[in-house]
């Protein structure tokens, strides 16, 4: 008998205490106009939509605007502090999501390199810990270090995010080994964070356990990103059922797949 769920929504992804049916968490950046954003957005099937505070004005909900769009009632929100380089900076930009009305579920993003945007460490465990004690739920952007992860979540955030590549790289999965130490340690949800170049990268994150994915460029910058929101919707989809049912073990020699005993000599 199958122990995959017979409809998404039976497997459901909570994050401080909130449960959502999509495991794709999907950005606003890099597309053409807000028409593309729509279509994409709609394709992904995600809930949860995120946008950097300090690059969109949420405050203009006039007809076409991206605020009317991600502001309709239709996604969860999740305002990120993209661009920030200090934890002060970070902490400041999310008081103002909170003053703007925005949910208290936020992500965390404090850079410590503009070449790579490698997130800084010490930056971002200390807005963190500032962030959680003000109430926020938090989920922080961070490197893939089992460590680091550990502090996070020790802080209280209510799940971590490591990254799989630099943001916008879409060089997919370079560490798995990391991330499966991350997931046998983590009591949080792991959701993979930038570096997502295709379905196929999706579809591993979720195969080795993550709990989800958080991706932008890939759609935005596809030929065709309508389309592939829509394939990052089935990859995140068919991994995180490929994860449930348990693969087979690795074999370094053949194995039969018909019977070899009882056949007519």
């Amino acid at each position: 008998m199958s122990t995959a769920p017979a409809e998404p929504g039976s497997d459901a992804l909570v994050i401080g205490g909130v449960s959502f049916r999509s495991r794709l968490f999907v950005g606003t950046g890099k597309y053409k106009d807000v028409e593309e954003t729509r279509a994409a957005l709609d394709a992904s099937g995600a809930e949860v939509v995120t946008v950097a505070l300090r690059r969109v004005n949420l405050a203009d909900r006039s007809e076409g605007s991206l605020g009317k769009l991600l502001l309709s009632g239709r996604y969860t929100i999740l305002p990120n502090t993209a661009g920030c380089y200090t934890a002060e900076e970070a902490v400041r930009t999310l008081r103002l999501a909170r003053e703007l009305g925005i949910a208290s579920l936020v992500k965390l993003e404090v850079i410590g390199d503009p070449k790579t945007l490698y997130p800084d460490n010490e930056q971002t465990l200390e807005a963190a810990k500032q962030l959680v004690k003000e109430g926020f739920t938090v989920l922080p952007y961070c490197m893939d270090d089992p460590i680091l992860c550990r502090k996070l979540e020790d802080a209280g955030c209510a799940a971590v995010m490591p990254l799989a590549a630099p943001i916008g790289s879409g060089l997919g999965i370079r560490n798995p080994y990391n991330l499966r130490i991350i997931l046998e340690h983590a009591k949080v949800p792991v959701i993979v964070d930038a570096g997502v170049g295709t379905a196929s990268d999706a579809a591993v994150a979720m195969e080795l356990g993550c709990h989800g994915v958080l991706l932008n460029t890939a759609i935005a910058q596809a030929k065709d990103p309508v389309l592939m929101a829509h394939a990052m919707r089935e990859a995140v989809s068919a991994g995180r059922r490929a994860f449930l049912a348990g693969r087979m073990p690795r074999r370094l020699y053949a194995s039969a797949s018909s019977p070899e005993s009882g056949l007519i000599e």
